[in-house]
């Protein structure tokens, strides 16, 4: 236990520059407490103690604005930044060094039973507000643009970004640098206004022509 709080603060260190102390973690850190109440629920979770794991999980809700399935398989150095809203599901899996910004969903779909929320691959960084839907897989070393819409699986090394999520480019990109990042729809736009602009030439100059040659 004492290994997993050390990896933890350790964690919060490695991925948010204004962390200055311990006790600053312990004591102020909301992605911290969520977490480690978490791994307490999946554990009575996983030995069949369904209803105090939620009882955990909604004290931590309560405490922290950080709502997680006691059910949800979470891996190591996971790091939720700020934290308020994040919603995570009960068949959510999620990798290794995985960083979630606020108001994250791992949300289903429908009311199917079974695996029905996302898994999340290792290295993964989820900007603010996106939600990711159904049982898709992002995909190692991914990164999601925030207020992204993603309901189709990710590959790895990629960069998604849009409602709903498109593929952009590699990870290269950094989602949390909202103002660099593509916009697909923004593009598309643009492009058909070029084309109509050259068309809109094209017209003017053959009405051109014919006008010289009536003459």
């Amino acid at each position: 236990m004492f290994r997993t709080v050390r990896e933890q603060i350790d964690t919060v260190f490695r991925r948010d520059p204004a962390a200055r102390s311990v006790l600053e973690i312990i004591l102020c850190y909301p992605g911290f407490h969520a977490i480690l109440l978490h791994r307490l629920a999946h554990r009575v979770y996983g030995a069949g103690w369904f209803t105090l794991a939620r009882m955990v999980s909604q004290l931590s809700r309560t405490l922290t604005g950080i709502e997680i399935h006691p059910g949800a398989a979470i891996g190591r150095r996971f790091f939720i930044d700020h934290g308020m809203g994040v919603v995570i599901g009960e068949t959510s899996e999620i990798g290794d060094d995985v960083l979630l910004y606020q108001g994250v969903t791992l949300g289903g779909t429908g009311k199917e039973h079974g695996k029905r929320h996302p898994t999340i691959g290792n290295g993964v960084v989820i900007g603010t507000g996106a939600k990711i839907l159904g049982n898709i897989r992002i995909g190692d070393f991914a990164k999601v643009g925030a207020g992204s819409v993603v309901v189709r699986s990710v590959p790895d090394h990629s960069t998604v970004v849009g409602v709903p999520g498109r593929v952009v480019g590699g990870a290269e990109t950094d989602p949390l640098e909202h103002g660099n990042l593509p916009d697909p729809e923004g593009q598309a736009i643009d492009d058909l206004s070029r084309r109509v602009a050259q068309l809109e030439n094209l017209v003017r100059t053959l009405a051109d022509e014919k006008s010289t040659t009536k003459r």
